[in-house]
């Protein structure tokens, strides 16, 4: 079935009775039918044939239709296609830089901030003094271990011995020995772990 180039329902019927339809009428015109009869008979054989066109045009518009959804169906789903596949290979990529960068990608716990209570911790008198005196001094002091190391290694002041020291200046002083003994068990900033980073940076800045 040919494809119809537009509307056939916007066409008009001809006058049949026109000149330029003599040979038309002509055919039916016998005995018993005139002219204006023939006219009449051409006017219903071209109705006829243009209600078919029109019942025709209504397919391919329907037709037209279906493609036009099917195609906009299969368009969509293209596109999610390639959603999915530019997705899958971000993740692909993703995961294997995390396993190249573990450092990098390690996900911190969540931890509250510091509160007042933070100032009751019991950092050792060593790492005190040095923080004082402006030296460096491991973080580990002040992690969970660090701090129940100072705790068991607490001594009163009752208890605890002076020792001289040499100040900035050159002159003698007196401390504490506690002051000058480092813990038995301080571990490298370097071999901490993200954990007691996130415990211990907090503490050591309100300590400041």
């Amino acid at each position: 079935m040919n494809r119809l180039p537009c509307d056939p329902s916007t066409n008009v019927c001809p006058d049949f009775m026109d000149e330029r339809y003599r040979a038309s009428r002509t055919v039916f015109v016998t005995a018993t039918s005139t002219e204006a009869q023939a006219a009449v008979n051409l006017r219903a054989i071209w109705e006829t044939t243009n209600d078919a066109l029109c019942a025709q045009w209504q397919l391919q518009v329907a037709e037209d239709e279906r493609l036009r959804t099917k195609q906009k169906w299969l368009a969509k789903e293209e596109e999610e296609r390639q959603v999915q596949a530019i997705r899958l290979e971000e993740e692909t990529a993703l995961a294997e830089e995390k396993k190249k960068n573990r450092s990098k990608y390690h996900v911190l716990p969540e931890c509250p901030h510091p509160t007042a209570a933070e100032d009751e911790i019991l950092v050792s008198d060593f790492a005190m003094w040095k923080l004082d005196k402006g030296l460096y001094v491991e973080i580990y002091c002040w992690t969970n271990d660090g701090l129940d190391n100072a705790l068991t290694n607490y001594h009163t002041k009752d208890d605890d011995g002076m020792v001289p020291t040499t100040g900035e200046d050159g002159s003698m002083a007196w401390v504490s020995a506690a002051a000058t003994r480092p813990s038995t068990s301080v571990v490298p900033d370097r071999n901490l772990t993200t954990v007691d980073f996130t415990q211990a940076v907090p503490r050591m800045i309100n300590s400041l």
